[in-house]
């Protein structure tokens, strides 16, 4: 499903990127330069704060130790910035990218604002994978996986179509759970702050690290209730909190939690835009994957933190990705109609 989206003139202009610079090898290109690293999110959040964790270990990981410079751009879930980076930014090696997890599926579901292809980016790898959390306040009625599915809940969400709302329904279609979306929460603190206040139950879509990262005392002192966890492992720490996918008994609904879940696995990923030289992609990655084992920046991840024991390579993402666009037809559909998208064309 990807051979038609790039035309001949953008085939060219990757073609014709400067030959000077093509032609020295990603082992002494970077010499001098500086790389820019285009977080797509806002200052102050979880990914612009893992992400400038990184820009301060990248540099010495790479030959001839470029600059390395953080820049924001955050818009519609990720799309903007993965536009920018499929369409816009150089394709030399001196840009890479930190995009939202679900930025390599939206194409899939059908948004129609994502104009890029995911497998024609290089992607890097990432330090984690997400492991997503139904969590109610303490003194919500939802007590136990049976009440979700007995009781009627109200779980915040930024809107109709976004991730939570995305993941409320999945949960009800796959599990019989009651979940009521209630949207205008833009964001998690603004939902949090809600459960607080006893204006809705919890979220249906809370991840492990962003839970412990931004309130670390609601597991710590069972101010919250983790009524089942998912995604594409269990999380250890939660013990005995019912996992979803051993919940699953047809293999319809296992294939499609394991694609509705290739979003949790890609974690926080990095990449780098099409048509860059094989060499240069190379080389980011294995500095990328250097830095996930350099102990200053796990004891800096671990001071803010930061989730980051569970690195997944650029090629495994690559091809996470691609299985995902391998899907079957009617499983599109599905994932599509969850998605609030439609269905398949």
């Amino acid at each position: 499903m990807t051979g038609h989206w790039i035309t001949a003139a953008f085939a060219a202009a990757i073609a014709a990127m400067a030959p000077g610079a093509r032609a020295q090898s990603g082992a002494d290109f970077y010499k001098g330069r500086t790389v820019t690293l285009l977080v797509g999110s806002s200052p102050g959040g979880g990914y612009d704060t893992l992400g400038r964790a990184v820009s301060r270990f990248l540099g010495k990981h790479i030959a001839g130790n470029p600059v390395i410079v953080v820049q924001n751009m955050s818009g519609a879930g990720g799309i903007i910035p993965a536009n920018h980076l499929f369409k816009i930014a150089a394709r030399d090696g001196t840009v890479i990218g930190m995009v939202n997890n679900t930025t390599p599926f939206e194409p899939l579901i059908g948004t129609k604002e994502a104009a890029y292809d995911p497998n024609l980016f290089n992607w890097l790898g990432t330090p984690s994978v997400e492991v997503g959390l139904v969590s109610v306040w303490r003194d919500s009625p939802i007590k136990s996986l049976e009440d979700l599915k007995s009781r009627e809940s109200t779980m915040g969400s930024s809107g109709a179509n976004s991730t939570p709302s995305f993941y409320a329904r999945l949960l009800n279609e796959l599990i019989g759970a009651k979940m009521k979306i209630v949207v205008g929460y833009p964001g998690l603190n603004e939902a949090f702050l809600a459960m607080e206040r006893g204006e809705i139950d919890g979220f249906p879509s809370a991840f492990y690290s962003a839970l412990t990262s931004t309130r670390p005392d609601w597991l710590r002192d069972k101010k919250v209730r983790i009524i089942i966890q998912y995604g594409p492992r269990k999380q250890p720490e939660l013990g005995a909190v019912p996992f979803l996918p051993d919940l699953l008994t047809t293999p319809q609904d296992k294939s499609l939690a394991q694609v509705a879940f290739a979003a949790l696995a890609a974690g926080r990923p990095f990449l780098m835009p099409p048509g860059v030289p094989p060499d240069r992609v190379a080389v980011m990655r294995k500095a990328l994957m250097d830095v996930f084992a350099d102990r200053e920046f796990l004891d800096e991840a671990e001071k803010l933190q930061l989730s980051a024991g569970s690195v997944r390579t650029g090629a495994q993402l690559q091809e996470q990705i691609a299985e995902a666009y391998r899907s079957p037809p009617q499983l599109t559909a599905r994932l599509r109609r969850l998605a609030g998208q439609g269905s398949a064309p």
